[in-house]
């Protein structure tokens, strides 16, 4: 065979399936492995636990270091690798098929008692378990995953995707009495479909995310060490993610976070919105300090920092820098003065009529504007007859990602309403004026770089909300405002200033 013919890992051809359980390719897999202190692949005592096993790749790659490591206490490669094998490594598959799937990856063999598994157990299984499960329904959804009865009580017929890790309470109990792992590692799935927002023909679902389940089930089994791949949108938003990204922030044993702003540089082909992320988290350490990394197309930026700086993580040392002065003026900010949802009770699905009628007002959607009767607009009337500037709840950009120099745009649809004119919940209103001056120098000022880069910050999908606001200062409106007024007020350097545009491109 020539040694520059191509012979591709075959992990690596299947690590772009799916956004939901996204398989990891064997280089990234390492790059997370680089993380742990290498001492533990040279002690044949260390236990490594992977209890999201998709395609195997981090066992596989586990095991390729514990026999470089132990080579020399345990010299006969076949001892070792049956020491290893049987006492060092462990793997709870997500479905049957990862389950075959990641015992071939490990053993050569989908059945470990097989005479082709390199390793032989009297079980099958090896030490990949599976076990098909149920959930557990409370009131039409699952008590442990919130997975909803409607979608998901599927019989026995189909999967079910109750992932045996995360329905216990207890996951002591799924190993035998005893059993400590001194690293839990694996990238888990992300989310699952509920199957809302279905409504009125959309083609999009809506989907809870599983991905901090599984670490907050991992912690409950007091590893050493901790290291995981996840979306990296718990850093300011996530459905439900609140208590989450408060835990994670303010939990000093995180030691090493690595940020991807694009996914698609971790996982080439896959497009995840907000980006990527894995870190290390440390049973025993006390410091306050996490060393960081962010890579983006702008380069990579490390550092060693705080996590719970702000309420929801900056990921870029630099931005965060910028936040600091801004926020010395101790001023209100935005999201103080944004609308809730639905600003005048209508849902973005609903419409009025074609043509005008006595005693209407106009009514913006996602399908034009239609005209709809004064008596309908049963909240917030008493703003009908104000200037109103509204934007669209979807950013500019495709799940939150940047275009190729790395910069957005992010605010996609910005408009002032005259009096007689309102909106559906397609639309935030943000704020309303008794003059049109006023709403025009209030819509400038939204178009700054200034202001749509500090709303980057925390925007890290495709949707905006007003919590999206939270350092976004309030300004007097009696003049309109430029970039220019923005920076020499905050006391920006040019480096600073650099940095906001190269993430940040001009709206017209």
């Amino acid at each position: 065979m020539a040694n520059n013919e191509y012979n591709p890992d075959v992990l690596n051809c299947i690590a772009n399936l799916s956004n939901d359980e996204v398989f990891t390719p064997p280089s990234l897999a390492n790059q997370v492995l680089n993380m742990l202190p290498q001492e533990l692949f040279c002690d044949p005592n260390t236990t490594f636990l992977d209890p999201f096993c998709k395609s195997g790749v981090f066992l596989r790659e586990i095991v390729k270091r514990l026999d470089r490591g132990l080579m020399t206490l345990i010299p006969d490669r076949q001892k070792r690798i049956d020491h290893i094998m049987h006492h060092q490594v462990y793997g709870i598959a997500l479905t049957e098929l990862t389950s075959l799937l990641s015992r071939r990856t490990l053993y050569c063999s989908k059945r470990a008692n097989s005479q082709h598994s390199v390793s032989y157990f009297e079980d099958e299984r090896g030490n990949i378990q599976y076990k098909a499960i149920r959930h557990t329904w409370v009131r039409g959804k699952c008590k442990y995953c919130g997975a909803t009865k409607e979608v998901y009580d599927r019989g026995d017929a189909a999967e079910q995707y109750a992932y045996q890790f995360i329905h216990t309470d207890n996951p002591k109990k799924l190993f035998p009495k005893n059993m400590k792992f001194d690293v839990i590692i694996g990238n888990p799935p992300y989310q699952l479909s509920d199957g809302g927002g279905m409504q009125s023909g959309s083609s999009s679902g809506s989907a809870i995310p599983l991905y901090h389940k599984f670490i907050l089930q991992a912690q409950k089994l007091n590893p050493r060490y901790l290291a995981m791949i996840i979306p990296a949108r718990w850093y300011s938003g996530g459905r439900g993610l609140d208590e989450f990204r408060d835990q994670m922030l303010n939990d000093n044993r995180l030691s090493k976070l690595v940020d991807y702003v694009d996914s698609r540089d971790c996982f080439p082909g896959v497009d995840i919105a907000g980006g990527i992320c894995y870190f290390l988290w440390e049973r025993d350490k006390t410091s306050e300090m996490c060393l960081t990394k962010s890579i983006s197309v702008q380069g990579e930026q490390s550092s060693m920092r705080k996590l719970n700086e702000f309420p929801v993580y900056i990921r870029s040392l630099s931005a965060a820098n910028i936040l600091k002065k801004i926020k010395e003026k101790n001023e209100e900010t935005l999201d103080k003065y944004v609308y809730s949802s639905k600003p005048f009770g209508f849902r973005s699905f609903e419409k009025g009529k074609g043509e005008p009628f006595k005693d209407c007002v106009i009514l913006v959607g996602s399908q034009g504007e239609t005209y709809v009767s004064l008596e309908d607009v049963n909240i917030n009337a008493d703003l009908i007859n104000f200037w109103k500037v509204m934007m669209s709840k979807a950013s500019a950009e495709h799940a939150g990602q940047a275009d190729r120099d790395g910069r957005k745009k992010i605010i996609s649809k910005l408009e002032i309403l005259p009096p007689g004119k309102i909106c559906t919940e397609s639309y935030l209103l943000l704020k309303t004026f008794d003059s049109k001056a006023f709403a025009e120098n209030y819509q400038g000022y939204m178009k700054t770089c200034f202001v749509r880069f500090l709303l980057s910050m925390v925007i890290l999908t495709q949707n905006i909300s007003r919590s999206s606001f939270q350092f976004v200062p309030i300004q007097d409106f009696s003049h309109p405002w430029t970039d220019e007024m923005l920076y020499e007020k905050y006391g920006l350097d040019e480096k600073e200033i650099a940095f906001i545009e190269s993430m940040i491109r001009p709206m017209e």
